[in-house]
């Protein structure tokens, strides 16, 4: 567990890691340079990758949608296949920048705000966030679903996606600490390395947990890489 007196440390450190790494984030999620794996490791990729695409079609996430940690846009193209507005929330106006770029729509409405102090002006249809829960301290993570409770419309949903712990899905020259750690170090192209939380979680636990929170959540795993969940709150 990270003692309370570090998360403020840890979470600055951590938004100037995405910071720093903006222009070269894209590199993770299609396997290139130092997280290229080869073409059999690669091709397993984005078969998990379309795996979890069609479970957000099926999940159809209509209407006003919010999307928190919205990075580069990687997520955003999928989600604007249904929804009709997006709020896309990010701490790192470089990320801001490469999504602006990328998706060009009218449909967004683009926040930097850190999440960790920001609240949701306005009710939406679902929330969604790509690689962002396994960023939240656990001694937070009540607190952000209550965050995202305020977010959502009483019938309201949430989707999400995350990492497993898999050595072979990061670069080549990390190294994942064991899986109950809650920290790892991060290095850029350049060599500048920045401590970042990093939590791995296994679907049945976290059901388990989010469900003393009130949410009601699915959530499943792919062979080797991801985690992802769908559902709402707690009907009682």
């Amino acid at each position: 567990m990270i003692n309370i007196d570090d998360h403020h440390t840890l979470l600055s450190e951590q938004i100037a890691y995405y910071q720093s790494r903006a222009h070269e984030y894209d590199e993770w999620f299609f396997r290139q340079g130092r997280y290229d794996r080869g073409p059999g490791l690669n091709q397993q990729w984005f078969k998990e990758v379309e795996e979890v695409h069609r479970q957000l079609r099926a999940f159809k996430p209509e209407g006003s949608v919010l999307e928190l940690a919205c990075g580069t846009g990687i997520w955003t193209g999928q989600l604007l296949q249904h929804a009709t507005h997006i709020t896309a929330v990010d701490a790192a106006s470089e990320m801001l920048a490469i999504h602006r770029a990328r998706i060009k729509s009218s449909a967004i409405q683009y926040v930097q705000a850190d999440i960790f102090d920001w609240s949701p002006p306005e009710r939406y249809d679902a929330v969604f966030f790509g690689f962002w829960l396994s960023h939240i301290p656990p001694e937070r993570l009540k607190a952000f679903w209550g965050l995202v409770d305020t977010a959502v419309k009483p019938h309201g949903r949430v989707f999400f996606v995350d990492s497993k712990y898999e050595p072979m899905s990061t670069a080549k020259d990390h190294r994942l600490e064991g899986e109950q750690a809650t920290t790892v170090t991060r290095r850029l192209n350049n060599g500048c390395e920045f401590r970042i939380v990093k939590v791995f979680y296994k679907p049945d636990h976290l059901e388990k947990q989010v469900r003393k929170f009130g949410w009601n959540l699915t959530i499943k795993e792919t062979a080797h890489y991801f985690i992802y969940g769908y559902g709402g709150k707690e009907r009682r």
